[in-house]
């Protein structure tokens, strides 16, 4: 699939990306590893009540220390009249506690209120507990507005009160006041050190609702950005079939240039295509859409080729909207080569994956096998599909295809050992994780100049702990393409989750920004690292200064969840002094 970055494997421990902006203090890996290190050394009973529903009010519903439930009238009226203010207070709030479990909530309301005028102003924590215990029942009539307002009094006594404070997040997001539930979620996950899935359930949902947001409007007025010529050729070198990137033939050109050998062709026609490619070759790709354009409105004998140029083009610069119908009407154009096509479908299937319509992008991909049952890449770029789509199986049989009409395809070689890697590593199956690595061994043996063999083996010694010969992987790719920044990316997370060497890490993405200054893959993980480190005010800057280079609007999506995780950090720290620990 003609994808912006390499296949990677899930997270292991199934957890969001959106958490390496928050959770801190274990140690940072690939992307392919598990994200965060559950704390398994936890009882049973403690994962039970951290990770349990919190809806029970909060203290004792049997009688305050001296009563018994077998007191007569007289007694009881005899003792009230002896009990201290915070007493009568206890004994109101423990009978509020039996009728919250009787479910009768107006009586508990009631009972909450007459323990919060009866205690006495200095006794902050008692009061915090009254006003929390009547937002319980608040939440249970749905009464939001007030639930908030009594959370919030119990947190003014008691600025740490987790129960309210989670209460209050939960009350938020049903007011649909996202920004007041992710700060409180924030502190509710770093008071409880991230042990509790259900606060972490809610952040994780609210930072990809205001993700999404965020992103849908932030992406519809965007600037076009053409990405670095790195990526652009990194780009077409994933298709062999593909005809509009091919060099210019011996027919395109004209007379004179023909008897240049060894030059560049120079297109002195007035075809916009022709100088399209012209431009391609010269690395001028910012002309393109330009002459492609030219070729269309005049409807030249190269209108197929140079409506699937250009939306090539827009599709590299992030305008999908403009793209579609290029593609649109070279798929429907029966008449054009039917590579052409192919290709067109193959491009259109990725644009539906990155925008999360994956039964439309397996149709495509489809219909491509349909009419090039020939054409490699089709199999190539949907095996990759498949692998997103976690149906290795599927992928494997693709990637077997794709070799069967092209040998010679190195990648499609690394990519089907990966394919059998995962499926055997998320099988726990160590016999056919061998057999994969050894896959591994045999591609670069046969491929030493596929760079993207070295990278994707790393990826699995890293998986395995390997990571010594790992290094010596990215090193060989370094070595083959010294310009592609993702590698230096990779190999900067490698050094601190191999020897927790910051600065190495660090050093080593901040080359990948010199490299190429438009790659937002380093920008996010040099963010993730800053937020680690406690520099909160740069990680968002570097996490905007991704945002602004996204390819697509997914992808913008999640990096507005890591900004906004790191910008609910600043403020927990304002408010509460909270602050996870870090690197």
């Amino acid at each position: 699939m003609a994808a912006s970055k390499p296949v990677e494997p899930q997270s292991g421990s199934g957890l969001p990306r959106w958490q390496l902006a928050l959770l801190v203090g274990a140690p940072i890996v690939l992307g392919v590893g598990a994200i965060y290190l559950w704390n398994r050394s936890r009882t049973k009973e403690k994962q039970g009540r951290r990770d349990g529903e919190r809806k029970t009010p909060e203290g004792s519903a049997s009688p305050v220390q001296g009563q018994t439930e077998q007191d007569g009238p007289a007694n009881r009226a005899d003792r009230e009249q002896d009990m201290s203010p915070l007493d009568r207070a206890q004994a109101a709030k423990n009978k509020g506690n039996k009728y919250f479990k009787a479910s009768k909530y107006e009586q508990a309301i009631q009972c909450y209120t007459e323990a919060i005028s009866l205690c006495p102003k200095e006794q902050k924590g008692d009061l915090s507990t009254f006003y929390q215990n009547r937002a319980a029942a608040y939440e249970q009539q749905l009464k939001w507005e007030e639930v908030v307002e009594d959370c919030s009094r119990a947190v003014e006594m008691n600025p740490r009160y987790v129960k309210a404070l989670f209460r209050r997040a939960k009350a938020q997001e049903r007011l649909d006041k996202k920004k007041e539930c992710l700060e409180d979620v924030t502190a509710v996950c770093i008071l409880e050190a991230f042990q509790n899935q259900q606060s972490m359930l809610l952040a994780d949902k609210v930072l990809k609702q205001l993700g999404k947001e965020k992103a849908k409007e932030k992406y519809k007025n965007r600037e076009p950005l053409m990405p670095s010529p790195q990526f652009i050729k990194s780009y077409f070198s994933s298709f062999t079939d593909d005809i509009i990137s091919q060099p210019l033939q011996k027919g395109e050109k004209n007379d004179e240039d023909k008897d240049k050998e060894g030059e560049a062709a120079e297109v002195t026609e007035s075809s916009g295509y022709l100088k399209a490619k012209q431009y391609m070759e010269e690395e001028n790709y910012d002309k393109i859409v330009s002459e492609c354009s030219k070729e269309v409105e005049s409807r030249g004998k190269h209108m197929a080729e140079a409506l699937l140029l250009r939306a090539t083009f827009y599709l590299l610069i992030g305008n999908a909207a403009a793209a579609q119908p290029d593609l649109d009407q070279v798929i429907n154009m029966e008449t054009a080569n039917v590579k052409l096509r192919a290709n067109a479908l193959i491009k259109r299937g990725s644009m539906y994956m990155q925008q999360q319509l994956p039964q439309l992008s397996t149709q495509d991909f489809n219909m491509a096998a349909e009419i090039d049952t020939q054409n490699a890449d089709v199999y190539h770029h949907r095996g990759q599909l498949k692998i997103l789509l976690d149906q290795v199986e599927e992928a494997v049989g693709d990637f077997d295809e794709c070799i069967c009409l092209r040998p010679d395809s190195a990648l499609a070689q690394a990519q089907k050992c990966f394919g059998l890697y995962r499926q055997a590593y998320t099988g726990s199956n160590p016999s056919q994780v061998q057999t994969a690595m050894d896959g591994f061994e045999d591609v670069i043996r046969r491929f030493p100049k596929c760079a993207e063999g070295y990278a994707l083996y790393a990826q699995a010694l890293t998986d395995q702990q390997q990571f010594g010969k790992a290094d010596e992987m990215y090193d060989k790719c370094i070595e083959l393409e010294p310009d592609n920044a993702t590698t230096y990316v990779h190999k900067g997370l490698l050094q601190l989750q191999w020897k927790q060497d910051l600065d190495m890490g660090l050093e080593l993405i901040s080359k990948a920004i010199e490299i190429d200054n438009k790659c937002d893959f380093a920008y996010e993980t040099m963010g993730t690292i800053e937020v680690q480190r406690g520099n909160l005010d740069k990680a968002i800057d570097m996490f905007n200064k991704a945002i602004n280079l996204a390819k697509s609007e997914m992808e913008m999506a999640h990096l507005y969840s890591l900004c906004d995780a790191a910008y609910a950090q600043t403020e927990v720290a304002k408010k509460y002094g909270l602050k996870p620990p870090t690197l």
